[in-house]
């Protein structure tokens, strides 16, 4: 039997707030970044062989739920966080950008393996070279097709991205700007 024991730091550093004794606040758009980041709701859209190693992700081995993602969404209203696995045909690119358009804000994108990221090793005029010639991407996960370790890289990512982004910032002249580039309103 082991001799480990659990150590418990006394010694980290708070978050930035205000403290005293038996309370503690901070900035509102802190705690709203915190919980989005430990409850995203990935809507999966897999059309091909990263597909299999997104649900990889979520089997108990890598267990996905451990991230906030105990619930996969398969409905784009109730999703945040789009997971673009496997390649995309430029027939199938209006459906994608349809179902980005039909999320929540704030939505993240992640487009899981070579495919969604550049078109892979289909370099032909019917699949799209990347899916963020239709929609802005947040994160890019490498790989024909990605690890599981990888995707769990790209989610903690986008975590990260959840907990700094301010709440205003979808409301911003840039972002408005960024989505007229890409056709959305």
């Amino acid at each position: 039997m082991s001799d480990n024991k659990p150590v418990v730091r006394m010694d980290a550093q708070t978050p930035e707030g205000y403290e005293g004794e038996g309370f503690f606040a901070t900035k509102l758009s802190s705690v709203i970044g915190l919980a989005r980041s430990y409850s995203l709701w990935p809507l999966p859209f897999a059309t091909s062989c990263c597909g299999i190693e997104y649900m990889a992700f979520l089997n108990p081995t890598y267990d996905g739920s451990r991230f906030g993602m105990e619930r996969n969404s398969f409905s784009p209203r109730h999703a945040d966080m789009l997971m673009v696995c496997g390649t995309i045909s430029k027939k199938l690119a209006p459906v994608l950008q349809q179902v980005y358009t039909q999320m929540a804000e704030p939505r993240w994108v992640v487009a899981v393996g070579a495919c969604a990221s550049s078109g892979g090793i289909f370099d032909t005029y019917s699949v799209l070279q990347g899916i963020d010639r239709i929609i802005p991407v947040d994160v890019y996960v490498p790989g024909c097709p990605p690890r599981p370790e990888q995707i769990i890289e790209g989610v903690m990512q986008v975590q990260a991205l959840a907990q700094s982004e301010s709440l205003r910032r979808r409301d911003s002249a840039e972002y408005q700007k960024l989505l007229e580039s890409y056709g959305i309103k």
